[in-house]
């Protein structure tokens, strides 16, 4: 356990040191490292793990519980078997992913919003794809939901 606990100590010092992430979980208890991305402008949580799959790991992502949702989490389970060369692999895996994602460019796109009051206005409102796909499952939720309700 002190093994798993001095691991998940290295991979939390590194993750620091990118400087990409904020980190969410304490030292004491379960050896684990929960961390959130400072900056989710760009791309956020989710990507990272998706990416994170192409190099053969799973680091989930995962939601706060309902007052936090707004903040996501990506989570490292350290096991015996996690060893410190696993740590540093992972921490270059993570910073290869950074590095790609900011070589890309978030697709744009360009959506139309009806103004109530003032009739149809005409405005350009740039979005990133995850943006307006976010939105497009919020509102095909809340339809189902009236659907149910009715």
């Amino acid at each position: 356990m002190e093994n798993c606990r001095e691991n998940a100590t290295v991979l939390k010092e590194d993750l620091e040191k990118c400087g990409s992430f904020n980190i969410l979980s304490k030292d004491n208890g379960v050896p684990v490292v929960a961390f959130c991305l400072k900056d989710r402008s760009q791309y956020d949580e989710y990507k990272i793990s998706e990416m994170l799959r192409r190099h053969g790991w799973i680091v989930p992502a995962y939601p706060m519980p309902p007052a936090a949702q707004h903040v996501n989490v990506l989570r490292v389970v350290i096991r015996a078997e996690f060893s410190r060369t696993l740590a540093q692999r992972l921490v270059f895996d993570i910073h290869n992913v950074l590095h790609d994602l900011e070589k890309m460019h978030p697709p744009i796109i360009a959506t139309n919003i009806m103004e109530e009051k003032k009739g149809l206005v005409d405005c350009e409102v740039m979005k990133t794809a995850l943006d307006a796909h976010k939105e497009v499952i919020a509102q095909q939720s809340n339809k189902r939901q009236k659907i149910m309700a009715a």
